[in-house]
């Protein structure tokens, strides 16, 4: 196979222009005023399914998942994870997950150290996994250790799936070129299941290098397997072996466990080929060999594309949003996206599931992921409520480009502030837990919205964080809301979600919608292998 530009990593989701001092991932800062929101220990009840991908302590790619089992009084009491890293010189699949506690606090932040066999990065550095609920069955994950930093979801797993019918998917992660290189790969595509046998159709693009349109084979086997086999076969890339874990009939989630690619992500069920009319958007990744997140409003009419984009182009910000226009040709389950005047990038593949479409530039100029959310007219942002979020991606105010991944939960308040919230932030692998996070945001006007945040920590403890920053949001349901970051510094995109507590009696049905990760080089002149 041929990549013809620079060896590079692929990482993680979006955040902040935070400036991050020494910091231990460790007892809680407690915010001033305490936490409120009903949610405690018995919130984490039953087999959940998690997952993070991200960059490890030397900058590879490295992608998490599995299942643990909550006794809703604090314990872990099983459960297994595979982890795959470009730095490593064999994949891990199913490590059993021994006896781990837990705490959630009443605003829905919680933390878990899982206590592991076999843990490649030492028996001394158990795997953490920092995450806020939106309720008793979804949330939203950071990996908080110094093992590595990476952004997920937790999902409350369905028993006894067996997955059938058509899935759209997507994927990011590390490709290995050889012992001394790594480059980003991303793919989007569809397939049927027929009897556990896949076929279906893919596109990929390795850094900045488009293979579309590559017809795609395979099976798919539910894990968690010690011998994973679910596989990915295709004429470029061969075949690539897969973990498969299904959450339920309608949402899949997907690791590669070879030695070959990193790549990891989710499916979902697609049960129409029609293109939603009304959409908001986010898209991330690199041009140019610098990062870009964009995030907008997309209308589809027939065969023609209209929108407005906001565009963070390594700092450079749009100081309104951007039109663009463009068409569609759609040919099954798969559609082109030809855009004109577009920020980044020209052309992009596009597939379907319940809630909108997944899409992946195919063009050759850039390397551009991204989903697009069928948006209901009537979807606001809730006040009096609570939120929680989830924001990663890549921040260079050291000179230099590094992820960073966020959890935070924050409470809305009339006026249009919110006075109380907390965040925790994993930066170059140094942890800052429980930062007070305060801010003003607008309600949302034509789908769009913003919100200005602040986040410092005077207690005087060794672990600070300074800094803020300013998003625009987009309403999608009423309960979930992609934005994009739109300040100086870093490059973001993320989610936040409308929390329900389990004291109450109105549901926030989570949102089963890709989130996407940017796709930013991370050259290493070598690979110094783990065992």
């Amino acid at each position: 196979m041929s990549v013809r530009k620079v060896f590079v990593l692929l990482i993680a989701l979006s955040a902040f222009a935070f400036l991050v001092a020494c910091g231990g991932g460790s007892a809680p800062v407690n915010p001033t005023p305490p936490p409120t929101g009903g949610f405690s220990n018995s919130s984490l009840n039953g087999t959940y399914v998690f997952s993070s991908s991200g960059t490890d302590v030397n900058g590879f790619s490295i992608a998490l998942a599995g299942t643990l089992t909550a006794n809703g009084s604090g314990t872990i009491t099983g459960g297994s994870i595979d982890m795959n890293d470009t730095e490593f010189t064999a994949s891990a699949p199913k490590l059993a997950i021994g006896s781990s506690s837990y705490k959630i606090t009443s605003d829905g932040r919680g933390e878990t150290q899982l206590s592991i066999s076999n843990n490649p990065f030492g028996s001394s550095s158990p795997v953490t996994l920092d995450f806020v609920l939106q309720d008793t069955q979804h949330g939203l994950v950071t990996e908080f250790d110094s093992n590595a930093t990476g952004s997920g979801t937790i999902d409350l797993q369905s028993s006894g799936v067996t997955p059938a019918g058509s899935y759209s998917y997507a994927l990011s992660g590390g490709l290995v070129i050889s012992s001394t290189a790594v480059s980003t790969l991303a793919s989007v595509g569809n397939f049927a299941v027929a009897s556990g046998t896949i076929s279906g159709t893919a596109d990929f693009n390795s850094s900045g290098i488009a293979y579309p349109d590559e017809a795609l084979s395979g099976s798919i086997v539910l894990g968690p397997s010690s011998t994973p086999s679910s596989t990915f076969t295709t004429l470029q890339f061969g075949t690539q072996t897969f973990d498969v874990i299904a959450i339920n009939a309608n949402h899949l989630k997907l690791i590669e466990m070879d030695t070959g690619a990193t790549l990891s992500g989710d499916a979902y069920s697609e049960t129409s080929t029609a293109l939603p009319t009304n959409t908001a958007f986010t898209v991330v990744g690199e041009a140019g060999g610098v990062p870009i997140g964009i995030g907008g409003l997309m209308t589809f009419t027939g065969t023609s594309i209209s929108g407005n984009a906001d565009v963070n182009d390594n700092s450079t910000l749009s100081p309104s949003p951007e039109s663009f226009t463009g068409t569609v040709a759609t040919t099954g389950a798969r559609s082109v996206l030809t855009l004109t005047t577009f920020p980044v990038g020209s052309t992009y593949a596009a597939y379907p599931t319940s809630s909108g479409l997944l899409l992946l530039e195919i063009d050759d100029s850039g390397m551009m992921s991204g989903a697009v959310y069928d948006q209901s007219a009537s979807a606001a942002l809730g006040v009096p409520e609570g939120f929680g979020l989830n924001l990663s991606g890549e921040n260079s105010s050291t000179g230099q480009y590094t992820e960073v991944d966020d959890i935070a939960e924050f409470q809305t308040a009339s006026g249009g502030t919110f006075s109380y919230g907390a965040i925790d932030e994993n930066s170059a692998v140094q942890t800052v837990y429980g930062v007070p996070f305060t801010g003003t945001f607008t309600a949302p006007s034509d789908g769009r919205g913003t919100i200005s945040a602040t986040a410092s920590n005077s207690s005087g403890s060794s672990a600070t964080l300074e800094g803020g920053l300013d998003l625009i949001y987009y309403t999608v349901d009423g309960t979930t809301f992609p934005f994009v970051e739109m300040d100086n510094g870093q490059v973001a995109t993320g989610v936040f979600i409308q929390q329900t507590t389990p004291s109450s009696s109105a549901v926030a049905a989570p949102h089963a919608m890709y989130v996407p990760r940017p796709l930013v080089f991370h050259p290493h002149a070598a690979k110094s292998k783990k065992n």
